[in-house]
């Protein structure tokens, strides 16, 4: 995995509108085998051809965070069963709770009962809650927030133009960036958009862990405008993380791709490189976050390095209200 240091100023403590910017006035750094460039958002039109395919993701942000007094609690993924998993979080935003046990019972608002069932993992839990899950979060619920941010945001800052469906724990950010303008621009100038659906969970920069299973949806539609691009050599562009993973979640070994919807558990890395998508929009990640192997699988541990080194360097904003990374390790055309 590549390394870096990333200096905490760095780390992007509320939305670019916040700063006087629009969503599109995020800087972009787009990373190709011989170059590097230095842009904005509003400029991605200038780094793809006509003929190529960006595909989003629909998925909305729920109020994942509910708090309760000495503990908060991020609901990640909700089970077939009708269990969650959960995650509680110390209030002081000091890291996840990791003394609780099988069996503990907590009490959140409207007297509502938090039942915690099985380990997932050090710091995950399935869980049971006394009432409906998604209607009880937009009553009680907030956006899930880490230790970076500087002050509370409303929903409609954690959703991007893409938002379809409520059922992420967190923001797919890799779509923030993206207006209506721009998505207008892209498309008159040839550059298809398609949709898939991933429904994130809770993230995991604290321990490196890889993701968890989620789940997605690759519409039928979906599936032949990718395989028409590809076959007429156009490149396929993932917005996020979320999109890399759905496509190779059903990609065959040519990279064909076929329609599907379930529960991946697809981890990309070393031992499973890309088969399907060409290039990759994406936020920047801490250091050890297990989407930078994600990152190489896709264009290559030099060239992620290399991107890295740059953003650090110019002094690129990190996470979800950050600037963004556009890597073509196939070239590009400025």
């Amino acid at each position: 995995m590549i390394t870096f240091a990333l200096p905490t100023e760095l780390s992007a403590g509320e939305p670019p509108e916040a700063r006087g910017l629009t969503r599109d006035g995020v800087r972009l750094l787009v990373a190709e085998a011989t170059a590097i460039w230095h842009a904005r958002f509003r400029d991605l039109g200038r780094f793809l051809d006509p003929g190529d395919l960006v595909v989003v993701n629909t998925s909305a942000t729920l109020p994942a965070a509910v708090d309760a007094g000495d503990v908060t609690v991020h609901f990640s993924t909700p089970l077939d069963d009708g269990r969650w998993v959960v995650e509680l979080r110390r209030p002081d935003q000091s890291g996840p709770v990791r003394d609780a046990g099988a069996g503990d019972r907590i009490g959140l608002p409207e007297a509502a009962v938090l039942t915690l069932e099985s380990a997932v993992s050090d710091r995950l839990w399935t869980a049971r809650l006394s009432v409906d899950v998604p209607p009880y979060l937009h009553r009680v619920g907030r956006p899930i927030t880490y230790g970076y941010l500087r002050g509370r945001w409303p929903l409609s800052a954690y959703q991007t133009v893409f938002a379809r469906e409520p059922g992420s724990a967190e923001m797919p950010s890799a779509g923030r960036p993206f207006t209506a303008d721009l998505v207008t621009a892209l498309v008159t100038a040839g550059v298809a958009v398609a949709p898939i659906t991933l429904h994130t969970g809770v993230s995991s920069l604290e321990s490196g862990e890889p993701p968890q299973p989620e789940r997605f949806r690759v519409p039928a539609s979906t599936a032949r405008l990718v395989n028409l691009v590809r076959a007429h050599g156009g490149r396929v562009i993932a917005v996020g993380t979320t999109v890399a993973r759905a496509l190779e979640s059903v990609a065959a070994p040519d990279g064909r791709v076929h329609a599907a919807a379930g529960w991946t558990d697809l981890v990309l890395g070393p031992d499973r490189p890309a088969r399907t998508v060409d290039g990759l929009i994406t936020g920047l990640h801490d250091p050890q976050a297990s989407h930078l192997l994600l990152l190489e699988a896709i264009a290559g541990p030099a060239l992620v390095q290399r991107a890295y080194d740059a953003a650090v360097s110019g002094r690129y904003l990190w996470h979800e209200f950050g600037d963004s990374c556009l890597l073509l390790p196939d070239g590009s055309s400025p």
